[in-house]
């Protein structure tokens, strides 16, 4: 602490006590670790022995035994409390200007979908913008990291999947770790991956699928390398026992769908939310969904596990990330006012058009999933030696 803080901290708690005021509002600096005593010795030494004569210095070491030295130390304790005052205020009054979603993958993306049917109420809300910028590429690194670089001022946050949890295993040299990068703040749902392939294949069931990876090499598409549709892939086609798979990342999901649509690709394994509009209209087949029961949505659409691929599930969920050094009480924030734009009638409404369905954890619980998952990740990509560039 400078010496100019020094003296304006008990100076003001001086003046306090002599006006007989009954608190007082220091805007300080938060890097302040002095006590208040400290404070105010080094204050009555400089008022009062300034040049270091002894009868300045005899007159501070009077002051500083006196009542009056009492009064001004519960003062200056005051005014040094009152200093961490603006870090609580922030979390109360954020935002003061726009806010930055990073989405990391492309627009018209699974998470992109259901990240700007949250943000819009969430902007509302808070009474700013929230400007998403899209950032795909590298199965959610690219964007991920720009986020872990960020301020943790909450003023830039993380649109994300459960994607991040394989960040571990299929990015090793990523420029963060998952675990101590990012803190969570909230699920904006979980939402099934449904393996879809195009009708001109004339494949009609997941046994198809699976018999013809046995006999022939088979071509699947996905979001990126690591990503959820990557991901759910290979769990499938590892417990199907292909006997040879191609795999064709881009940077996005409905670019993955496109490769599928048009036959080039075999089959893609997007969240639900990407792949419903092409689903319904014919052009895409569903074979199965990859969560243990089956969906809301496509409840006619049997799951991996009840085809008889054992180990094949897969759960594909959302959330919002900060940097990992974002106070609690900006996280508390943030978490309270996505839990009231989630529990709006028109975002359910949307959600369940979706496939979406809710998943309540608190950010503790959120941040404990996501510890869990990397580990199970990791241990999967392991057992099936899984190897990526």
């Amino acid at each position: 602490m400078s010496h100019a803080g020094t003296r304006l901290a008990a100076d003001l708690a001086y003046r306090g006590m002599k006006a007989g005021a009954t608190g007082v509002v220091l805007m300080a600096p938060y890097h302040w670790r002095s006590g208040p005593k400290a404070i105010l010795d080094h204050f009555i030494t400089g008022i009062l022995a300034p040049h270091g004569s002894d009868a300045e210095s005899e007159g501070a070491a009077r002051m500083k035994t006196s009542s009056t030295y009492r009064r001004l130390l519960r003062f200056a304790a005051a005014a040094i409390a009152m200093a961490t005052v603006p870090a609580l205020t922030s979390a109360q009054s954020l935002p003061l200007k726009p806010i930055r979603a990073i989405v990391p993958f492309s627009v018209g993306s699974s998470i992109d979908i259901i990240s700007r049917i949250v943000l819009e109420p969430l902007s509302a809300q808070l009474g700013q913008p929230i400007v998403v910028e899209n950032r795909g590429g590298a199965g959610g690194t690219i964007g991920a990291s720009l986020v872990a670089q960020a301020e943790p001022d909450g003023y830039t946050i993380l649109i994300h999947a459960s994607a991040l949890t394989l960040t571990p295993a299929v990015y090793p040299k990523a420029p963060f770790s998952t675990e101590k990068a990012f803190a969570a703040v909230a699920s904006l749902g979980s939402i099934p991956n449904v393996i879809v392939i195009s009708p001109k294949k004339g494949i009609r069931t997941i046994q198809e699928l699976a018999a013809a990876g046995r006999k022939r090499s088979v071509s699947f598409s996905s979001a990126g390398v690591g990503s959820a549709s990557h991901w759910a892939a290979e769990r499938f086609r590892l417990s199907a026992g292909f006997v040879d798979a191609v795999h064709v990342p881009f940077k996005g999901g409905p670019e993955a769908i496109t490769e599928v649509i048009t036959a080039r690709v075999d089959f893609v394994a997007p969240g639900l939310s990407v792949s419903l509009p092409y689903i319904r209209d014919g052009r895409l087949l569903a074979l199965a969904v990859s969560t243990p029961k089956r969906s809301s949505a496509l409840p006619e659409v049997p799951t991996t596990l009840e085809a008889g691929f054992r180990d094949s599930d897969y759960t594909f969920w959302n959330g919002v990330f900060v940097p990992a050094k974002t106070p609690r009480p900006i996280i508390e924030r943030l978490y309270r006012e996505l839990q009231k734009a989630l529990a709006l009638p028109g975002v359910k409404e949307k959600f369940a058009t979706q496939g979406i369905e809710p998943m309540p954890v608190s950010p503790a619980e959120f941040d404990a999933l996501v510890r869990r998952e990397v580990a199970s990740n990791l241990a999967v990509a392991k057992a099936a030696k899984l190897k990526f560039d």
